[in-house]
């Protein structure tokens, strides 16, 4: 079989994640607003072309592109744009390929950046509000969400977010499992203080693994040599968390491209009154 961007011997193959935004934003018109739809550069199409009295003052640069081929990059034509749930002006929402459970997102750059210590500052705010909002649409679903990345072995910032139930177990729960499951593979994750700047610990370039609870606790471990591809999802499927361990594995999870486009069409609709990227 013919090997994707990122499929290596060693990389994790690109299509673990991937979505698809040729088609528009979850069908029929839902009568609240139009979605901002990017051409890649960062700008929506009214901008484009003037734009109303809020876009025209303040256009955001052009993103940085790939030299080659990206799965993640918005515009490329390598995406899966299917699993798309929402567009901003710096970033978008899809949910994962191959998800750990329902509502597993993930929120990407639309430009082409490694990891979350090379994101420039409009980025970062806007990634920021992408996690307030999931952290509020769980809430009502009455679960907490869970953020990593994982900038190890991959080309393109992927910020997971996995929502576990308030009732499967507490923040210290997860966050020991973190723990003690890092040191069982002889790594130690080092807690940092909630408002520490990444790039204080982590200059562009250091790989690295990186948590964060809906407490605001982080957990940070850089990367020496070697380091476990599926180690987030593992300590989120183990007994102690969501105790559905034959779903670590991304490829034990694959559904039907019919599927991929029914659920994320139904997390479209129930996102809707979160996402801050409608227009009213």
């Amino acid at each position: 079989a013919q090997k994707t961007a990122f499929s290596t011997a060693e990389e994790e193959p690109a299509h673990q994640f991937f979505f698809d935004l040729s088609r528009n934003q979850g069908g029929a018109s839902r009568g609240r607003g139009r979605k901002r739809l990017s051409d890649g550069d960062g700008r929506s199409r009214d901008q484009q072309h003037g734009g109303d009295r809020h876009h025209e003052h303040k256009q955001p640069r052009r993103h940085p592109q790939p030299t080659g081929p990206c799965w993640f990059c918005l515009a490329s034509p390598q995406v899966e744009k299917h699993l798309v749930v929402s567009i901003g002006t710096h970033c978008y929402l899809a949910l994962a390929k191959g998800a750990l459970v329902p509502r597993h997102v993930l929120i990407l750059p639309i430009g082409h950046y490694q990891s979350v210590v090379e994101v420039s500052s409009e980025v970062l705010e806007e990634m920021e509000k992408y996690k307030s909002a999931l952290r509020s649409f769980y809430k009502s679903k009455g679960e907490r969400c869970v953020l990593f990345e994982r900038n190890y072995k991959s080309q393109h910032l992927q910020l997971q977010v996995v929502p576990v139930p308030l009732d499967r177990c507490t923040t210290e729960d997860i966050k020991e499992a973190f723990t003690v499951q890092a040191q069982e593979q002889q790594m130690e994750l080092m807690e940092i203080p909630q408002h520490t700047d990444l790039k204080q610990i982590a200059p562009p370039g250091t790989p690295y693994f990186y948590v964060e609870l809906d407490s605001g606790e982080k957990l940070f471990y850089r990367i020496q040599k070697h380091f476990p591809l599926q180690f987030g999802r593992e300590v989120l499927a183990s007994e102690v968390v969501l105790n559905i361990p034959t779903r670590a594995d991304w490829r034990e999870c694959k559904q039907s491209r019919e599927e991929e486009e029914d659920d994320c069409k139904q997390l479209r609709d129930d996102f809707q009154p979160y996402d801050f990227a409608w227009e009213d």
